[in-house]
């Protein structure tokens, strides 16, 4: 029965679909978006010192809503200064809502964009070829430590193209989540797929004290409503099941006992809280930021 269940990345166009309903049902982006409001400022409040221009490299920078708010608080801290933001990105329909998106947004006249299709992998492959040393004065890697095959290797490689005064920020789900807490109980049971790690905060802050490498934690709390996991048939509820458990069609292809195990688990104190007859899921992250 098991052998039923594929992972929800081998079906693009219902990942999509099922990551569209996790955006609408959860704060991920709100949470995101008060951390660059609230703390960025003082991030990168060095790292364009004295510079004529500032190099940002985003790593998988998806569609971009969350880069351009992270650029319009580098042009607030360095009003005029050219900025040069390169993007590196996989897929394809990705940088083409990317494109359109700044398209359409003013203001961004001093801002130089290149978008790399590759990952990051293949980006450091690429670099080390040509033997190219540029060196960035922000790096960010947003939600896409879960699709590298060796973390440290990767946070190491970019770690070393900071320039002196320079952040690396990495945002994921914290440690203390609720997807920390399924991961770690039902990961072997679920249909790992080979382009897909379960790794939180906690593992990288593990990874980073073994580097020696300085670093300092924000935690952004954040809930995702999965009360329509509950209501039996519910087709949001069983897109949103899907996300949970990376798995495609989870609710209909999982064997029974997982899929009553799984759903007892969403109930619990360690991954959701219950409100006003509402199921809140525990989708907090962490942003890690890191010194040269």
């Amino acid at each position: 029965m098991a052998s039923s269940m594929r992972s929800l990345l081998s079906d693009h166009s219902r990942y999509v679909e099922s990551f569209r309903l996790f955006l609408e049902n959860s704060t991920e982006h709100q949470c995101m978006l008060e951390f660059i409001d609230r703390k960025l400022p003082g991030i990168i409040s060095s790292i364009g010192k004295g510079k004529s221009a500032i190099n940002i490299l985003s790593v998988g920078g998806g569609s971009g809503e969350i880069d351009l708010q992270i650029l319009s608080k580098v042009q607030a801290k360095y009003p005029g200064v050219a900025i040069n933001n390169e993007v590196i990105e996989p897929s394809n329909e990705q940088i083409l809502s990317y494109k359109e998106r700044v398209a359409k947004t003013s203001k961004l006249e001093n801002i130089k964009f290149t978008w790399h299709k590759e990952t990051s992998s293949e980006y450091e492959s690429r670099i080390k070829e040509k033997k190219e040393f540029k060196k960035w004065e922000f790096i960010h890697m947003i939600q896409m430590l879960y699709y590298v095959k060796d973390i440290p290797a990767t946070i190491q490689y970019f770690h070393s193209l900071l320039e002196a005064k320079a952040k690396l920020l990495i945002i994921l789900v914290s440690g203390t989540s609720g997807w920390a807490q399924l991961w770690k109980k039902y990961g072997p049971r679920l249909p790992l797929n080979d382009l897909c790690l379960y790794v939180s905060s906690a593992d990288i802050k593990e990874q980073l004290d073994i580097i020696g490498l300085k670093y300092q934690i924000y935690e952004l709390p954040s809930t995702m409503d999965i009360t329509s996991c509950f209501i039996a048939g519910n087709k949001e509820g069983e897109l949103l099941l899907d996300f949970l458990t990376e798995t495609c069609y989870f609710s209909k292809t999982a064997p029974l006992d997982l899929k009553n195990e799984i759903m007892e688990e969403l109930k619990k104190p360690e991954c959701s809280e219950e409100r006003g007859g509402k199921v809140f899921f525990n989708n907090s992250l962490s942003a890690i930021v890191i010194e040269p």
